[in-house]
Formats: C-alpha cells, sequence, structure tokens
C-alpha cells in the first residue's frame, strides 16, 4: 500500500473529529473542492484505509465503564494459544501483537471494578500467561 499524502492524513484528521461532516464542510476545511474531497473518500475506501463509518458514544468513564490497557507476557510459543483464549473474552475490545518486552496488549472495557477485577484475574490465570501490566485509562484526550 503506498504511503498517504499529505491531503489524504488531513481528510482522515477531519473524519476522526467529525465523521458526520458534510463534504463541503471538509472541502472548506481543507482548502479544496467538494470533488477533491469525494474522490479521495472514494480512493480511501477502495485501498481499505477507510474501512468503514461508525457512530461515538459518550467516554466510557461517563457510562460508569472502566478501560484500561493490559501489557502481556506469553511464555515460549504459546502465543498463538493465548490469544485464541484471549478472542473468548468480551470485555476485550481489542488485541495486538507487540514487539519489545510485552508480547500482546489488550484494550479492556468493563462495566464496573469488580468486573474489571474478575477479567484481570482469569486473563493471569491462561495457561502461557507469564506476566502482565495493566493500566487504567483515566480520560482520553485524543482520539
Amino acid at each position: 500500500m503506498s504511503a498517504l499524502s499529505d491531503l489524504d492524513q488531513r481528510l482522515l484528521a477531519a473524519l476522526r473529529t467529525d465523521g458526520r461532516a458534510p463534504i463541503t464542510h471538509l472541502a472548506e476545511r481543507l482548502g479544496v473542492s467538494r470533488a477533491t474531497v469525494t474522490a479521495r473518500m472514494d480512493a480511501l475506501a477502495a485501498r481499505g484505509v477507510i474501512t468503514g463509518y461508525t457512530v461515538r458514544v459518550r467516554e466510557p468513564a461517563a457510562l460508569g465503564q472502566v478501560r484500561a490497557v493490559s501489557f502481556i507476557e506469553v511464555e515460549g510459543r504459546t502465543t498463538d494459544r493465548v490469544i485464541r483464549h484471549l478472542r473468548g473474552f468480551e470485555e476485550i475490545q481489542a488485541l495486538h501483537t507487540t514487539n519489545g518486552g510485552w508480547d500482546l496488549v489488550a484494550e479492556i472495557v468493563c462495566r464496573d471494578l469488580p468486573a474489571f477485577d474478575a477479567v484481570l484475574r482469569r486473563l493471569r490465570g491462561i495457561e502461557g500467561v507469564v506476566n502482565s501490566e495493566t493500566s487504567l485509562l483515566l480520560s482520553s484526550v485524543l482520539r
């Protein structure tokens, strides 16, 4: 996949801020024509950069939810097995492989602290998980 142009990056940033912004507003904000914005959005979708549009809801903390990021270290060649197990956790919103001292990074959302505690106990009880470090997300300053 080729690199994104400056215009593509600015367009994506504008869409992240307001995915429902009218094309005319985006064109004005970016200093280009409506046709250019439409063409760029179509091209980004065709390349698979834009995969869809979604609704954003109130911050999970405002809904009484607990959000966290968990860094997970796995033993030897057990990563695939641990990933298969973690896919069954409904509280895990995203799971990433990574490099460095940790093997996996999980984004967790729970209804409350007791549920969060239960998720951590389940996660740490998975055969192959040798260490984890979890941080609560207090507020989002950029999304």
